[in-house]
C-alpha cells in the first residue's frame, strides 16, 4: 500500500494470517495519541454480526496519572453504512471500560510483546461487560496515527485463550469528561 494509507475497510478484507503478520510487526503505540479520541472499530470474526458487536467504538481518556478507555455500542449495519452509536451520537452509552498500559516482560499481562494492554478486569465491569476481555493493541503502520490493530483474547485465570481481531481507526473527539 505504498503511497497510501491503509484503513479499517482495507484491513477488514485481509484474513487472519494478514492480519496476523501485521500485528505482529506493528508498532507499539503511544497512549498520548489515544487520548481525547473516540475510534470507530470492527469486529473480524464471523460470530461477532450474530452477537450484535461487529461494529463498537472505543474511547480514551487520561485520569490521574493513567491512562483508560471505555466502549460504546453501535447500530450494526453493513461496514459502507456509518457508525451510529447507542441510544443516540450526542449522548452514547459507555461502558466496558479498561486501562491502557504497556505490556512489559515482566509484568502480568505479556502475551504479546509490544503491544498495548485493554485490560477490562481494571475497570470495574460486570461479566456481560467483558470483565474478562484482555485487548491487546498494536499500531499498523508507523507514520499513521489513526489506525490500529487489536487481539482480544479470554481471560481465565492467568490463561489467554480464543484470541481474534479487531480493527480501530479515529474517527471523532471524546469528551472532556468521562464516568
Amino acid at each position: 500500500m505504498k503511497g497510501k494509507k491503509r484503513t479499517l475497510e482495507d484491513l477488514a478484507r485481509l484474513s487472519n494470517q494478514e492480519l496476523e503478520e501485521i500485528f505482529r510487526n506493528g508498532k507499539t503505540p503511544d497512549p498520548e495519541k489515544l487520548v481525547g479520541w473516540e475510534f470507530r472499530g470492527y469486529n473480524v470474526p464471523f460470530f461477532t454480526k450474530i452477537l450484535g458487536i461487529k461494529k463498537f467504538k472505543k474511547g480514551f481518556y487520561k485520569k490521574g496519572d493513567g491512562y483508560w478507555g471505555y466502549n460504546v455500542p453501535i447500530y450494526q449495519g453493513p461496514i459502507e453504512e456509518p457508525w451510529r452509536c447507542q441510544p443516540v451520537d450526542h449522548n452514547p452509552r459507555r461502558m466496558g471500560f479498561y486501562s491502557v498500559k504497556k505490556v512489559t516482560p515482566d509484568g502480568p499481562e505479556k502475551k504479546e510483546p509490544g503491544a498495548l494492554i485493554l485490560n477490562y478486569g481494571d475497570g470495574k465491569n460486570w461479566p456481560w461487560e467483558g470483565s474478562f476481555l484482555r485487548d491487546y493493541l498494536k499500531q499498523v503502520d508507523p507514520n499513521n496515527d489513526d489506525l490500529y490493530l487489536g487481539k482480544a483474547y479470554t481471560a481465565i485465570g492467568p490463561a489467554r485463550i480464543l484470541p481474534s481481531f479487531f480493527i480501530i481507526e479515529r474517527d471523532r473527539k471524546a469528551p472532556t469528561e468521562v464516568e
